[in-house]
């Protein structure tokens, strides 16, 4: 006995007249219409929902376009500025790309007005407010250079402490000079153990390392 499926494929399908292919079209044209109309009712009962983000979507876009415009153009001037100033050797003019801009460009041009014009002031707000670690730590060595005969060794290695951490590029040089602050002032007990400890570092520049060794 044939199964059900086995006599379904022995069953011919039935061609469509054009009675079929009218009323084919005809519900197709009424499906469309009725989607239509339902679009429309959709659209028209939250047509202002549909507008007002239309206009957020707009408004945030142009001010997208606007701040990406403006904030290039603000750093071509600041970079405009900060090369008349550095070709002029303007002191004043450096400063005030430093309070204009951030990131290492006011870094360099507060660091380049106080190499111009040797106020400790500046050296100061770079070394408490820099925006990058390299010009910060820096500008506290400078310091020291600058004030550490009036410091204690103790006050030295409490300044540098932020230098303390092998992030800082100025790393094995701050450790270096607390040693010779501790040197100077008679405490070799104190000055051996920062020696050590650049002596036993293999990553020790081969400088600082021989420096340290001779200290020692």
């Amino acid at each position: 006995m044939a199964s059900i499926l086995e006599r379904n494929k022995k069953l011919t399908q039935k061609k469509k007249t054009r009675a079929d292919y009218a009323e084919d079209a005809l519900y197709r044209e009424v499906w469309e219409e009725v989607n239509n109309e339902k679009t429309m009712a959709f659209v028209k009962k939250y047509s202002r929902y549909i507008v007002a983000t239309a206009l957020v979507i707009l408004i945030i876009t142009t001010a997208i376009t606007i701040g990406v415009r403006t904030y290039r153009g603000h750093k071509m001037a600041i970079a405009e500025t900060y090369e008349t100033a550095a070709l002029k050797m303007d002191a004043d003019m450096l400063n005030a790309v430093a309070e204009n801009t951030s990131g290492a460009t006011g870094d360099l041009a507060l660091f380049q007005a106080y190499m111009l014009d040797g106020d400790i002031e500046k050296l100061e707000r770079l070394a408490n407010n820099g925006d990058a670690r390299d010009f910060r730590d820096l500008a506290r060595l400078h310091i020291v250079g600058l004030r550490g005969d009036d410091m204690t060794a103790a006050e030295v290695e409490k300044y540098l402490a932020p230098l303390d951490t092998k992030k800082s590029p100025y790393y094995y040089t701050s450790r270096l000079t607390v040693a010779q602050k501790y040197l100077a002032t008679g405490d070799r007990d104190s000055a051996n153990k920062w020696l050590d400890i650049i002596i036993n570092d293999p990553d020790a520049p081969a400088v600082i390392s021989a420096n340290a060794q001779a200290l020692r």
